[in-house]
């Protein structure tokens, strides 16, 4: 029986994607507790290509505001289409909804990224609209300010997202410390 199948807030391996966004450099020095949410996101990545879970993920103006984080760009997967987009959802951003509709399986979102507030608001919103169960990892988001991410955080609650975190997530997706992957994985998390 599936996660969903017992529970339907219980991610699924089957049915999960992570989708990171805009974790660029021009944003480090800006962003409340940014390394922190690097190296959360970076351990969730890591476990995402473990399990086999796609890993999606999106730059806010590259041009302007430079790529990925090394931290987390070194742990992509390393054929990972990057999309570039102005606008703030993510789902405003061609290469990405195209890579979306690629994963007809994926109906579980693992968002994770900056600013919640503005671009994470907006993403989580849209997933929402189009039918995705969107779990948003609160160790693995943040925005210039702490007040910014609370309503952040608690508008997308309202609005129908799943409040997790990177280790819940990876241990709900292993269900079982018999997973193959369980050694490997809480040698990530610890």
């Amino acid at each position: 029986m599936s996660a969903s199948a017992r529970h339907p807030h219980l991610l699924d391996a089957e049915t999960a994607a992570v989708v990171v966004v805009d974790l660029q450099e021009a944003f480090r020095p800006h962003i409340h507790g940014f390394d922190r949410i690097v190296a959360r996101t970076a351990i969730l990545v890591q476990g995402a290509r473990l399990l086999n879970i796609p890993v999606l993920a999106t730059e806010q103006y590259p041009q302007r505001l430079g790529a990925t984080v090394p931290e987390i760009k070194s742990v992509l997967p390393a054929d990972i289409v990057i999309g570039a987009k102005t606008a703030f959802s993510s789902c405003g951003c061609g290469p990405f909804t195209t890579r979306l509709k690629q994963l007809p399986a994926a109906r579980q979102i693992l968002l994770c990224g900056i600013e919640t507030h503005v671009c994470m608001n907006q993403t989580a919103h849209d997933l929402l609209a189009a039918g995705y169960q969107v779990h948003v990892l609160h160790d693995c988001t943040s925005s210039r300010r702490p007040d910014d991410r609370e309503v952040g955080l608690a508008k997308m609650q309202l609005g129908g997202v799943v409040p997790s975190c990177s280790e819940m997530a990876l241990f709900e997706l292993m269900r079982d410390a018999k997973h193959e992957q369980f050694k490997a994985i809480q040698k990530l998390v610890k």
